[in-house]
């Protein structure tokens, strides 16, 4: 049995994934792959030997681009809308941050 800790919740994001066994499973090139990287659309680690390391989110996410592709949207577009949704998080993380910071000089607490 294997049990997971708070600091292990976070598997999908751990960059353990080399790019030969990311290219089959998503059924994307190597190249393709490293293309998406140029344009900015996925950000893999590199070990100290300069080999990519994707994670589960990374392939999740080229599996989406891969369909957006096919559906002829642009990697430009693709990448626009990626900033975008990031600048909605970040702004709803900072939302959340004041509320919560409101909150407790308050002593408001959610039931």
């Amino acid at each position: 049995m294997v049990i997971l800790l708070a600091a292990d919740s976070s598997y999908k994001d751990k960059k353990v994934i080399t790019i030969g066994i990311v290219s089959e499973l998503t059924g994307l090139s190597e190249r393709q792959i490293r293309y998406y990287e140029e344009r900015k659309l996925v950000f893999p680690d590199r070990t100290p030997g300069g080999s990519r390391k994707y994670s589960f989110a990374d392939v999740e996410l080229l599996v989406e681009i891969a369909n957006k592709i096919e559906d002829g949207v642009q990697t430009y577009e693709i990448r626009q809308e990626m900033v975008k949704q990031q600048k909605i998080n970040e702004a709803e993380e900072h939302k959340k941050m004041i509320q919560g910071q409101l909150n407790a000089r308050f002593g408001i607490r959610k039931k």
